[in-house]
Parts: C-alpha cells; structure tokens; sequence
C-alpha cells in the first residue's frame, strides 16, 4: 500500500492550498482516509477525516469552517481543501488511512497505512 501525499508548499495568510493524497495498493473505496499534521516540536495532530463513503465528515475545532476534505473514489485519491490559511497551519501534513468506526476517526492509533508528508507553511 501507498499513500502519496501532494500540494504543500508556500503561501501567505489567508491563502488557499489543496492537497491531494494518491492511494495505491488498496481497495480504497473500502477504508476510511484521514489528514493529519505535525508542526516543529509538536506532536501530530488530527485535521480531518473521511468515511469510505463520503457520506460523513470530521474536523479538528482549529480547522472548521476553513478546510474541506473530499474524496473520489473512481481516482483513488483524497483532497484536503485548505482555505483562510493561517501561520499556525504550518506544519507537515500527513494522510493516513485505515478501517476505522466514525466515533474513532480522530485515533492516529486507528490508521494503518500513512503517507510521507507534504509541508505547509504559512507566512504572516
């Protein structure tokens, strides 16, 4: 199984990034994806996560309303749409997936499967 993480780079605050994450090696209609992110000296945290469906979505509380995951399914690939980008948004930020209940999607614990990372940095 691969994940292929794309779309960091540099931006400026209140910029708009997407990145995508290509699968390969699964049946990816059947797993759950989700983004998460790690910053200098931080731990990773969670981002956002996405059923196999679609149908239902999760987001970290710093992240509502700016940032947008979809998935499409026919491409084997997984978007995360970030939008009003702030400085703290800057981190490395991963995709990961696995088979995993709704109520458990923001586990990193619950991912098998995790991508190399693609960074993002947001200047002020």
């Amino acid at each position: 199984v691969q994940l292929q993480a794309s779309g960091g780079g540099l931006v400026q605050a209140g910029g708009s990034l997407r990145l995508s994450c290509a699968a390969s090696g699964l049946t990816f209609s059947s797993y759950e994806m989700g983004w998460f992110r790690q910053a200098p000296g931080k731990e990773r945290e969670f981002v956002s996560a996405i059923t196999r469906s679609g149908l239902s979505t999760n987001y970290a509380d710093s992240v509502e309303g700016r940032f947008t995951i979809s998935r499409d399914n026919a491409k084997n690939t997984a978007y995360l749409q970030m939008n009003s980008l702030k400085p703290e948004d800057t981190a490395v930020y991963y995709c990961a997936t696995g088979r995993i209940s709704t109520r458990r999607l923001r586990s990193p614990d619950e991912y098998i499967y995790w991508g190399q990372g693609t960074q993002v940095t947001v200047s002020s």
